[in-house]
C-alpha cells in the first residue's frame, strides 16, 4: 500500500461548526463521546479514537 492512501483518514465528514462531537457512529460499536475544535487556521481536526477527519466548509 502507497504511503498517500495510508496516511488518508478512514471517513471525512464536512461541517459548519468549528465545535463538533464524535462518537463514532454505530450505537454500541461506537466509541465515547468526545466533543473536538476546529482551528480556524488549519480548518480540520481528526478524532484521537476513530480518525474521522471533519473538515470546516469555508466561506467563498
Amino acid at each position: 500500500m502507497s504511503d498517500t492512501v495510508q496516511n488518508q483518514p478512514p471517513e471525512t465528514e464536512i461541517v459548519t461548526s468549528t465545535r463538533i462531537s464524535c462518537d463514532g457512529g454505530g450505537g454500541a460499536l461506537g466509541h465515547p463521546r468526545v466533543w473536538l475544535s476546529i482551528d480556524d487556521e488549519l480548518g480540520w481536526v481528526e478524532c484521537g479514537y476513530c480518525d474521522k477527519r471533519f473538515i470546516l466548509k469555508r466561506d467563498e
